[in-house]
């Protein structure tokens, strides 16, 4: 099994050292499906679910930009990164579902998957939130990296 990145030589926590790795251009991308349910989605009109609590979608994606803009406050031990933009899709799946898609980018000396990942799960959470008093049984799901470039590695699902 791989080393743990963030536990030290004594198995405690710890922020990675970056110093010596290169700045380059780094992007990130995740998606997070959100089951709302045939009635929600057939209330969308042009793009757009509103309900009392004002437009859902939009509402959705700057939640999910600030959450790719506040990953490092959020997550321990996570680098705060100056990100070059950040960038929340949210389109219909199928009759009872939304896609939502977040993109982070960034010219860093580390990856911006989290900062990907936070912000996908902070739309679908924001969708749950605004859409609950409809329906309580929405289901959030299949949270996941798809795709890094820069860095050591680069990664497609």
């Amino acid at each position: 099994m791989a080393d743990l990145s963030h536990l030290d030589d004594s198995n405690r926590p710890l922020m990675v050292d970056v110093s010596a790795k290169t700045e380059s251009t780094r992007i990130a991308t995740a998606t997070c499906l959100v089951t709302l349910g045939r009635e929600l989605i057939s209330q969308m009109d042009q793009g757009e679910l509103k309900n009392k609590k004002g437009p859902v979608l939009q509402t959705a994606i700057l939640a999910g930009i600030t959450g790719c803009k506040k990953t490092a406050d959020l997550i321990p031990l996570c680098h705060p990164l100056p990100l070059d933009s950040a960038k929340i899709e949210i389109t219909a799946q199928d009759d009872q579902s939304l896609l939502v898609t977040a993109t982070a980018k960034t010219t860093s000396r580390t990856g911006v998957e989290m900062e990907a990942l936070t912000g996908a799960s902070i739309a679908a959470l924001t969708l749950y939130d605004m859409c609950k008093a409809a329906n309580p049984a929405i289901i959030i799901s299949d949270l996941k990296l798809r795709k890094k470039t820069g860095g050591k590695s680069d990664y497609q699902a």
